[in-house]
């Protein structure tokens, strides 16, 4: 009975939406249009265990949220994070929620980081 009970509660919250902490990046350009969970990209996970030139230079990846057109065909086809999640070197695409796992309509952003804090302290410009 408790072993049912335990699974029931990691099922339910592996399928309840994440929220983004401090340092992950939201990635949502294409995702809520496809009816998807936005992405939660733990950068921080990935930084302690990769230098920045592995993802930055090596595969791509711009310094700027939402800076990156990627999509699940790119991905798929080994571009951007499919290069590891391949199912060799990670998990492959078939696990959706693992990544697909933010609140709807988060929009893409860096969570917590301090230039969105200070853009959103600084008064509005005007044109």
């Amino acid at each position: 009975m408790f072993k049912h009970a335990l699974l029931a509660a990691v099922l339910l919250a592996w399928a309840a939406p994440s929220p983004a902490e401090y340092g992950d990046v939201v990635i949502n350009n294409y995702s809520d249009a496809a009816g998807m969970r936005p992405v939660i990209f733990p950068h921080w996970f990935h930084r302690v265990r990769f230098r920045c030139k592995v993802c930055h230079a090596d595969l791509g990846f711009q310094f700027k949220a939402g800076g990156n057109q990627i999509n699940m065909l790119k991905i798929i086809d080994g571009q951007f994070c499919g290069a590891c999640h391949n199912g060799e070197l990670a998990w492959s695409v078939e696990n959706c929620n693992l990544c697909h796992s933010g609140k709807p309509r988060t929009p893409t952003h860096v969570h917590e980081s301090t230039l969105t804090k200070l853009e959103a302290a600084a008064p509005a410009r005007k044109p």
